[in-house]
């Protein structure tokens, strides 16, 4: 059983600044995907970036050029650092992660964001 917990998330200004961490309880160096996800009171779960094996990148078109999407292999923790947030980015932010060779996908318990305007 794997475990991602989240965390970072807090209150922030429109046009601040946060950086959340998720830490997995098994290696990240072997992934095969790793993905940050949002949902907002009354929305839909949304994709926010996902990573993949191969180190690709891709975000969300409301989020590119403000969220960076990085992970540090040694610890393993995969992090997402949110520039310029708007009230629009206020949402519970989840992890979730596959791994080479096995089936699941794990998912974390959350972090939430609010950005007051």
């Amino acid at each position: 059983q794997v475990v991602l917990v989240e965390s970072g998330g807090g209150l922030v200004q429109a046009g601040g600044s946060l950086r959340l961490s998720c830490a997995a309880s098994r290696s990240i160096s072997s992934i095969s995907a790793m993905g940050w996800y949002r949902q907002a009171p009354g929305k839909q779960r949304e994709l926010v970036a996902v990573i993949t094996s191969d180190g690709n990148t891709n975000y969300a078109d409301s989020v590119k050029g403000r969220f960076t999407f990085s992970r540090n292999n040694l610890k393993n923790t995969a992090y997402l650092q949110m520039n310029s947030l708007k009230p629009e980015d206020t949402a519970n932010y989840y992890c979730n992660a596959a791994w080479l060779g096995d089936g699941t996908v794990y998912w974390g318990k959350g972090t939430l964001v609010t950005v007051s305007s």
